[in-house]
């Protein structure tokens, strides 16, 4: 074969890929999606967490639906008031408050007030734990099994296994709400964090049913409903719950407490 015979071919070749490169190019530029700047302004305004707590697919998602009008600019728990600021301000809105909510697990049985059925040996993990005989070792079927579960998926170190209980470091946690999640308990809950006064117990049995398997667990009697001056406090299912929007913090319930099940925290934040 000549070289023409060599060069027309690689011509032809080479007529068809510059064809198709440039049908390739109007094809793009014509169905090419119109990506609105304020999303990359808005994601670069959010501290990059991911944690999912305001309900999207990481900061990328949350981004896409502030500025497509789903999302509010405060739904960032680890930005909290700065980024709600900042999110509103390229959205050319008003940020609302942020009110800063924490993570508080709902217990006070470590081993030295409260029972166990049996020594339990296997993967430090809560949620297979809690498929054995009695939902766990604990006596109580309510209380933190603290075996860390919460510790592991916690991206932001606030949680800590203390005598054998999950603890929280307020001022490391978000409130994003994995630990909420992750808890087979569910004894674990998102709270307000300037409310300091709170139920610490998860149990929905009553008097003995809870003496017995715990000396701080709630017993439900009801005299913290009852002395509540602003009748914040109503007794669901044995267990009293907070009306944090009545609560004015005053602590009679906690002085009332036979059990001291309701507490009051000191600031540390």
């Amino acid at each position: 074969m000549g070289m023409e015979g060599t060069l027309f071919p690689a011509a032809v070749l080479g007529g068809l890929g510059l064809a198709f490169g440039l049908l390739l190019a109007v094809a793009a530029e014509k169905f090419r999606v119109q990506v609105d700047p304020r999303v990359e302004m808005v994601r670069d305004a959010l501290p990059g967490a991911n944690c999912g707590a305001c309900g999207y697919p990481g900061c990328d998602g949350y981004a896409e639906a502030v500025v497509s009008g789903e999302a509010k600019p405060n739904m960032c728990a680890p930005g909290g008031a700065s980024v709600a600021t900042a999110v509103a301000a390229i959205m050319g809105l008003s940020a609302e408050d942020v009110v800063k909510r924490v993570a508080f697990v709902k217990c006070k049985g470590s081993p030295d007030v409260a029972k166990t059925r049996y020594i339990y040996d296997g993967v430090m993990d809560c949620r297979e734990a809690v498929v054995l005989p009695g939902s766990g070792p604990k006596a109580c079927v309510f209380g933190c099994l603290g075996l860390g579960t919460c510790v592991a998926v916690c991206p932001f170190d606030a949680i800590h296994i203390e005598n054998s209980l999950a603890r929280i470091d307020e001022n490391r946690c978000v409130g994003c709400g994995l630990c909420v999640a992750s808890c087979p308990k569910g004894v674990i809950e998102l709270v307000v964090q300037d409310k300091r006064v709170r139920v610490a117990c998860n149990s929905h049995h009553r008097g003995l049913d809870v003496k017995n398997v715990c000396q701080l667990g709630c017993i439900g009697c009801g005299l913290c409903s009852k002395v509540c001056p602003e009748g914040a406090i109503t007794m669901e299912d044995n267990l009293p719950v907070i009306d944090q929007s009545k609560c004015t913090q005053c602590g009679k319930c906690v002085e009332k407490c036979p059990t001291k099940s309701i507490i009051r925290l000191e600031s540390s934040y």
